[in-house]
């Protein structure tokens, strides 16, 4: 019987035993063989363990070369060391909090500004580019002695760092043994297969971009990375010159798709699904893949880093149960407390908590962070309370209504910014949909990329939600402008819109 693997990189292991020939990663016209990024994850790691890395160092990587990033991360797993990846357009202030709070042994990255920030603050630096490079050739010594072996499957592997409520981003530290689970997890609702290949145009600084490489090893599938450019206009295009099959997609991504598809006489014709988090998909958008793609299924999933993943949805199975986010992944429990912490009944609506192997660690740092978020079942084990709201029904399906900290009061109602934009996006005419919470004297505001006026949005919404709910103001914009992970800037959103007209168009 095989072993189980225990640390991330036994799952690259496992896959170049399995399938050493076999497409691994691809981009742009560079690829490696599962057998080859092996062997170069080795010769990495034998490099970085000369240069003094060794088990429990954290190494930061900033790039946006997703091969190189995919080859550090494997070969930091075989040190015993923790990886974070960062974006590649995070600098300046945001780059010094992270040296500053998580001490990095090295940062890795192609931007001589990045470097000089890393030595304005004593951490060493080293060019990704030139390590590549160098551990591609098969010349390079590859052996590793003794020195930063001997790390468990409860050790950290990775600090992603999120933004959330605190006013600078924290990072969540995850183990091997989380990390392989909600890979298992994913990969048994999810079913990737070994013929398949996924195409990920979100970056590997986005957890839901990682988790590609990670399910892509465990299938034997290959991952072909896009990039932010690829997922505009050339999306379809990208799709069928790369054979896609899987498309991991925020609603950003899926909406391009459909409104590319509404306007092509084909293209994607060999995508058989589409998985979805972030944010929910609107019904029309997946209407319209459906329609131009008949082949293709679509899985709705619920999740937050601190997690991974919390729900998925059988393929199509919105169709079924329009709303649900999904069943809790295999071998975890999620159930729903009110204000007190009292476990609510199916059909109530209250805040989600997750217990299971897919439950981090905690928050690198953030002790007091850490005990409110994920407090100790009867002192024993870490669940988490996710800040999330909504309903579970007799079945276990979850419904998300909001976060807390997207629900703000406005005419004397608790509102949830989720449930507005989600009634917005169910009108004809209305692609997408983003609200902007009361602030100062701004009163809530509905940004909404449509073919309808304004006042047709509001109007619709009224067959959707109560009309008190409905924001007085609604905007129309040709595009709402996206963060680095596809979701939308709020920050970018509100600064567009700050002198526009009601009901006039910004481009």
């Amino acid at each position: 019987m095989a072993r189980t693997a225990q640390q991330l990189h036994e799952l690259l292991e496992a896959a170049a035993e399995r399938s050493p020939r076999s497409a691994a990663l691809s981009s742009g016209n560079r690829s490696l063989t599962y057998q080859e990024l092996a062997a170069a994850s080795a010769r990495a790691a034998a490099f970085l363990q000369r240069e003094g890395v060794g088990r429990g160092d954290r190494i930061v990587v900033t790039a946006a070369d997703g091969i190189g990033i995919a080859v550090l991360v494997y070969a930091v797993s075989r040190l015993g060391a923790v990886f974070s990846v960062l974006h590649e357009q995070v600098r300046g202030g945001p780059l010094e909090h992270v040296l500053q709070d998580c001490a990095p042994k090295f940062l890795l990255s192609d931007d001589p500004d990045a470097g000089r920030t890393a030595a304005a603050h004593g951490v060493p630096f080293l060019e990704l580019d030139k390590l590549v490079r160098t551990v591609l050739d098969a010349d390079t010594d590859g052996s590793l002695t003794s020195m930063g072996q001997g790390a468990v499957a409860v050790d950290p592997i990775s600090m992603i760092y999120t933004s959330g409520t605190t006013s600078l981003p924290k990072a969540v530290v995850s183990t091997h043994q989380q990390v392989l689970f909600a890979v298992s997890a994913i990969q048994e609702c999810l079913r990737y297969r070994g013929s398949d290949v996924v195409y990920c145009p979100l970056p590997l600084s986005f957890d839901y971009g990682l988790y590609q490489l990670y399910l892509a090893a465990v299938s034997g599938a290959r991952l072909h990375l896009g990039t932010v450019a690829d997922a505009g206009p050339p999306l379809l295009r990208s799709l069928e010159s790369a054979g896609a099959t899987v498309l991991p997609a925020v609603p950003s991504i899926a909406d391009r798709l459909a409104w590319l598809l509404r306007r092509s006489r084909g293209g994607a014709s060999r995508l058989r699904l589409l998985t979805n988090t972030g944010a929910a998909l609107s019904e029309a958008t997946m209407s319209a893949l459906r329609a131009a793609l008949p082949q293709l299924q679509i899985q709705v999933m619920y999740g937050l880093t601190e997690c991974k993943r919390t729900a998925i949805m059988p393929p199509d199975g919105d169709l079924v149960r329009p709303g649900s986010c999904g069943l809790p992944l295999p071998g975890t429990e999620v159930f729903v407390i009110d204000d007190d912490g009292n476990r609510l009944p199916p059909g109530e609506v209250g805040q989600f908590v997750v217990r299971g192997p897919n439950v981090m660690a905690g928050y690198w740092r953030r002790p007091e962070l850490t005990a409110e978020r994920f407090p100790r079942a009867q002192g024993l084990f870490p669940e988490l309370r996710t800040g999330d709201y909504g309903r579970q029904d007799e079945e276990g399906y979850l419904y998300f209504t909001g976060r807390r900290d997207d629900l703000y009061k406005e005419r004397g109602f608790r509102l949830s910014a989720t449930e507005v934009e989600a009634a917005a996006a169910r009108v004809d005419g209305v692609s997408s949909a983003a609200v902007l919470p009361p602030e100062g004297t701004r009163t809530a505001l509905l940004a909404v990329v449509a073919d309808i006026t304004a006042d047709e949005v509001r109007e619709g919404m009224r067959d959707h939600i109560e009309p008190f709910k409905i924001p007085r103001r609604c905007v129309r914009l040709e595009a709402l402008p996206t963060n680095g992970n596809g979701k939308v800037d709020r920050k970018k959103l509100a600064v567009l819109i700050e002198r526009a007209p009601v009901g006039s168009v910004i481009t």
